[in-house]
């Protein structure tokens, strides 16, 4: 590996811990959970999805009990989204609503996109370079934190419903894969994260959608 390849690896990884901490607060919001619960969301969503991928690269503890750093950016950003949204108090306000579902939608994607690559970096830092466990590592990566904090919220994660959710992220690891062999890896994973960013945030704006039944009328 070359040139600052593990400061992008943190620097994407502080961006994603930031997001999804954020997403995960502004769902707690949504649910009209106590400060705990809004602390709690924020920080599984946030360290959910490194959890997992630890324990399938076999790092033992997990770095969320390595170094507790993360785990404070996501409870300083979680109480910080609490104090904003309870200082609004209305949330019956059609425009404040939209403003939490947007945020939370780019928040989320940019921790998507943010926690696809730290996921292939991690792999690749331990000396693995098969190709399906890097798409397999950094896609659940990228959507662990999110299942997580769904399923605790009571609401069908994200991956089972939402437009193009976990396809972005098997998408964006395999750009990833394939521009690392022609280009450094600091421009790959610039490219990886865009890749991920564009293809979730298109897919919300034009509604595609994977195949599904739907309900008779």
């Amino acid at each position: 590996m070359n040139g600052n390849y593990l400061e992008f690896n943190v620097f994407f990884d502080i961006i994603g811990t930031i997001a999804f901490a954020i997403s995960g607060a502004i769902l707690g919001c949504k649910k009209n959970m106590d400060i705990l619960g809004v602390i709690v969301l924020g920080l599984v969503t946030a360290l959910g999805g490194g959890f997992i991928r630890d324990l399938v690269l076999g790092i033992t503890p997990p770095n969320m009990f390595q170094n507790s750093t993360n785990a404070l950016i996501s409870t300083v950003f979680s109480i910080l989204v609490f104090i904003f949204f309870f200082s609004k108090k209305n949330f019956s306000n059609k425009h404040l609503a939209k403003i939490m579902n947007s945020f939370m939608v780019i928040t989320d994607t940019i921790g998507l996109a943010s926690f696809t690559i730290t996921g292939m970096a991690t792999a690749i830092s331990l000396g693995y370079d098969n190709k399906f466990l890097l798409i397999f590592v950094g896609s659940i990566t990228g959507v662990g934190g999110g299942m997580i904090r769904d399923i605790l919220a009571g609401t069908i994660p994200f991956i089972f419903r939402e437009q193009i959710y976990a396809g972005a992220c098997i998408m964006g690891a395999a750009i990833f894969i394939i521009a690392r062999h022609f280009l450094s890896y600091q421009i790959s994973m610039i490219i990886c994260f865009f890749s991920v960013l564009i293809i979730r945030l298109l897919a919300v704006k034009m509604n595609w959608n994977l195949p599904r039944i739907s309900k008779e009328e």
